[in-house]
């Protein structure tokens, strides 16, 4: 999500930990592009503060109460899938990293990354691209591939069209760089993500890099 206004990023914080989120959150405000509007302690309690503080990003804990990091992203996507969520976890498993990015989180960001690092994910998650700590980002390329050694191939548009998304551009900025309709980047990317067996774009570029198929985004 992107805008032309000079607003500060507005961040939900959702963890059960009440100490950590309050050392999150003076990291985050170090930042004057960045405002925490709200905190929870688990995604059923964050459901309502979504709807009341309108978060641009929502940075989330995976193991929670109630309702977890899984479970609340799910329900992001369903009822906001305009917001932006990055992941902030002390475990870099495969299963916790696979199902956080198949649910339709946008990064994932282990607890040991440094204030610098957290902040700075914020604004990339925000600004449409991926944010996958180096750690993360190798095990879900394993993970994403399966095993597997069924080739996979794109065309030459298909490739253009997850290289700029991969950037971060958006479906009309597509369009307008390779010089075609915004429908004709939506059929493209229906049919990436078929054949990378993927939902959302993070889980598309993140099969791609998994399977040589396309450039590392610039950071």
């Amino acid at each position: 999500m992107q805008t032309t206004t000079h607003e500060p990023i507005r961040v939900l914080l959702v963890d059960d930990h009440a100490m950590l989120r309050a050392g999150i959150r003076q990291f985050l405000e170090k930042d004057p592009a960045i405002r925490v509007v709200a905190e929870a302690d688990n995604g059923l309690a964050a459901q309502p503060l979504v709807e009341q503080h309108c978060p641009d990003v929502v940075v989330l804990d995976i193991k929670m109460p109630e309702m977890n990091g899984v479970e609340f992203t799910k329900w992001l996507k369903v009822h906001q899938p305009d917001i932006c969520i990055l992941i902030l976890s002390a475990f870099d498993d495969d299963p916790y990293v696979l199902a956080t990015l198949r649910a339709g989180a946008n990064g994932y960001v282990l607890k040991t990354a440094s204030p610098l690092e957290l902040a700075a994910a914020v604004k990339k998650v925000y600004a449409g691209h991926s944010a996958l700590d180096p750690a993360v980002a190798q095990k879900a390329m394993l993970g994403m591939m399966g095993g597997s050694s069924a080739e996979i191939t794109l065309t030459n548009r298909e490739h253009d069209v997850l290289q700029a998304a991969a950037a971060g551009l958006t479906n009309r900025e597509i369009g307008e760089q390779l010089n075609i309709s915004d429908r004709t980047v939506q059929a493209h990317l229906a049919k990436i993500y078929r054949k990378l067996d993927a939902n959302t774009r993070t889980e598309a570029v993140t099969a791609a890099l998994a399977h040589g198929l396309l450039d590392l985004p610039a950071a």
